[in-house]
């Protein structure tokens, strides 16, 4: 059996977890608005046709935030067209992605759903065929009391109160070849700029995410973020990332060695803009968005057979396996180990689209991912440590791989929460850590994430293939503590001090 050592210090914090770190997103793409959180007529529908089976599951993963309306989506929303009477909203062609959208579902009926599954909105503007006019009004019409032709509008549509949305992004993957409005660094740093300091001049309260690089392998990537930061650094709060992995060549050691390339890409964003704020000589740090991140390639092939200009239909609905839900626990551990910085994360998507829920007309179920980023989200809260992880290696295109991923978190309620991947296929991992700093803690939990079958997949045939199970290899003797990962597998253990 390997063995492998944690090593952590109750002084020595990274940061303190932003609770947004656990978001999602919604765009209106596929099945996930219409069929996924939205099927008005279905029994499993309330009076607003919100789904109530998928808004219960939602409700599991404490969603604190959720991105919406996109994604690609966005670049040609006209955000007019989703709200008031909806008899008298224009069906319109979604050239992101090749299908019509019909507006049924918007702006208020979103904001309404947010309540439901109990999250706060995070909501894009379009710059990509739009600008400042209209990233402006959709501030006015969300967050002034009244008084005002958009506020008053708002009202008029039924909604007394503003929303009072806090959270926006200006546009979507901007550096992209394949976004409407695609813009150079300079003419999307510019636009960021100027439309960022009209929307705050409606609502000073508000945070502004900016377009960073939407992969680490663009051919701009680092000078596309310097560029931008060095237009708009005074008026926005935070840079987006995004970045999907896949596993088309079944490598499985190979696939869960790309958190190693996830924890490059937060480390080199971070980076740059550290140095812009040197440049700038600024006084506020640029925090991160890594507002797109999930596992994504099962679908590309079906999707490629979609008839174009149809309404809602079966896209990017990947099948995760048992594999995938490693991959996905790695992830959250690398954003994890980069809370200082990171402070917002959406997994993308949340319902049938490259999702943790999938629906039918008469199910909802969890798909294998469902479960790292529950017990991830619920669990994973509080401070930080700096956690030194001690592992055995392997080799891959990235250079050595540990096969020990790891975290710690102190809660404040005097609990320690150890999230933990071993990435081995084939052998257990005995992990050790001197934890007599934390005297009177025991053992209290010990949850374990494993299947046999790297391809095990849930189905709406077969829901709970993959599931958590309890288990009791943790110990904690002395003051030192020991676990034994079994193989491909994925932990949370927590201690807790004894009264």
């Amino acid at each position: 059996m390997k063995k492998a050592q944690i090593t952590i210090d109750k002084y020595f914090l990274l940061g303190k977890v932003d609770d947004r770190l656990y978001g999602s997103f919604v765009e209106h793409l596929g099945r996930c608005v219409y069929e996924g959180i939205y099927q008005p007529g279905s029994p499993l529908a309330d009076e607003n046709g919100l789904r109530k089976d998928v808004a219960a599951l939602i409700r599991q993963l404490n969603v604190p935030i959720v991105r919406y309306p996109g994604g690609n989506f966005v670049s040609g929303f006209r955000w007019e067209d989703s709200v008031g009477p909806k008899a008298e909203r224009p069906a319109k062609l979604d050239l992101a992605w090749k299908v019509v959208e019909s507006n049924q579902f918007g702006l208020n009926e979103f904001m309404a759903w947010t309540k439901e599954v109990g999250t706060q909105p995070m909501m894009a503007v379009n710059l990509g065929t739009r600008g400042i006019e209209a990233a402006k009004n959709i501030v006015e019409y969300s967050n002034i009391k009244g008084g005002s032709y958009y506020s008053d509008l708002r009202q008029k549509h039924g909604v007394k109160d503003p929303h009072n949305i806090k959270l926006w992004c200006l546009g979507n993957e901007m550096d992209g070849f394949w976004q409407e409005g695609h813009k150079t660094a300079m003419e999307y740093g510019r636009l960021a700029q100027e439309a960022g300091k009209a929307m705050k001049k409606i609502d000073p309260t508000i945070e502004l995410v900016a377009c960073g690089s939407s992969a680490l392998n663009m051919p701009t990537f680092g000078t596309w973020e310097d560029t931008v930061l060095s237009q708009c650094y005074d008026e926005v709060d935070y840079l987006s990332l995004h970045q999907y992995y896949g596993n088309p060549n079944d490598d499985t050691p190979e696939f869960l060695a790309n958190s190693l390339g996830m924890d490059q890409f937060i480390s080199q964003v971070v980076a740059i803009c550290d140095f812009v704020k040197a440049k700038k000589r600024g006084k506020k740090d640029i925090h991160l968005s890594f507002d797109e991140w999930n596992v994504w390639y099962h679908s590309h092939e079906q999707d490629t057979k979609i008839e174009p200009w149809s309404q809602h239909p079966h896209q990017l609905e990947d099948v995760y396996n048992f594999e995938d839900a490693l991959m996905v626990a790695s992830m959250m551990i690398t954003l994890l180990r980069h809370a200082d910085r990171v402070k917002i994360a959406c997994l993308a998507q949340l319902v049938n689209v490259i999702a943790p829920i999938m629906t039918s007309d008469t199910a909802a179920w969890k798909q294998t991912i469902f479960y790292p980023f529950e017990m991830i989200s619920n669990h994973g809260r509080g401070e930080v440590l700096q956690t030194l992880v001690q592992s055995p290696t392997y080799e891959c295109s990235r250079g050595d791989a540990p096969y020990l991923d790891a975290v710690v978190l102190a809660n404040d309620d005097e609990t320690l929460t150890i999230f933990a991947v071993n990435k081995d296929l084939a052998e257990d991992l005995e992990v050790s850590c001197d934890l007599r700093q934390y005297e009177g803690y025991q053992v209290v939990e010990q949850v374990v994430l494993h299947h046999p079958d790297l391809k095990a997949e849930n189905t709406e045939a077969e829901p709970l293939k993959v599931v958590p199970q309890k288990a009791h290899t943790a110990r904690l003797e002395n003051g030192r503590f020991t676990v034994v990962l079994g193989q491909q597998s994925f932990q949370m253990i927590q201690l807790q001090k004894q009264k």
